[in-house]
């Protein structure tokens, strides 16, 4: 008896988890709750992505990761090679992991559109952050959410990953 491939015509679960905006309102009305969210780049997936992941999800019964496209990305000044990966690639990369429920993605400099939109329990960043300062707080705690830094894992940064390679050219 031989070996036979698999077929490839049906794709991995996990692309289920990928959300357009359009689809958002059905789709989290499916989600338990408290709903935590988070947002970024996630151009380079690192271990220090897959804590803070892992640490957002368990505020809550779900976790939302909204993307920023390609053209947001840009426009957060990081380089002009950046991001490196496409956003339909980190998405799934994102969505590839058990930590995360949905994966969404948006356009705008700031998701605070998304997030009146979403309308999550937990709005939770990276310790980089200084959430009082950022008006994302405030409208999550308009309707009784909550909003929380966690603190950043030491050592790993895309930035960084990237002036690394720079250098050993």
């Amino acid at each position: 008896m031989s070996f036979q491939a698999p077929s490839y015509a049906s794709l991995p679960l996990f692309l289920n988890k990928l959300c357009p905006r359009a689809q958002l309102a059905e789709r989290l009305a499916q989600l338990p709750r408290p709903l935590v969210m988070t947002n970024g780049v996630f151009d380079v997936v690192h271990k220090g992505h897959a804590v803070y992941l892992a640490q957002a999800r368990a505020l809550g019964a779900s976790l939302l990761v909204a993307l920023n496209t390609d053209a947001s990305a840009k426009r957060l000044g990081k380089g002009p090679e950046r991001p490196l990966n496409h956003q339909d690639d980190r998405a799934a990369l994102l969505a590839s992991m058990t930590a995360v429920d949905m994966v969404t993605w948006f356009e705008e400099d700031t998701p605070e559109a998304l997030i009146a939109q979403i309308r999550p329990d937990w709005l939770v960043k990276g310790g980089d952050y200084d959430m009082s300062t950022l008006p994302e707080t405030a409208l999550v705690q308009s309707w009784g959410g909550q909003a929380c830094a966690l603190p950043f894992v030491s050592g790993y940064s895309t930035t960084a990953l990237v002036q690394k390679i720079r250098q050993q050219r």
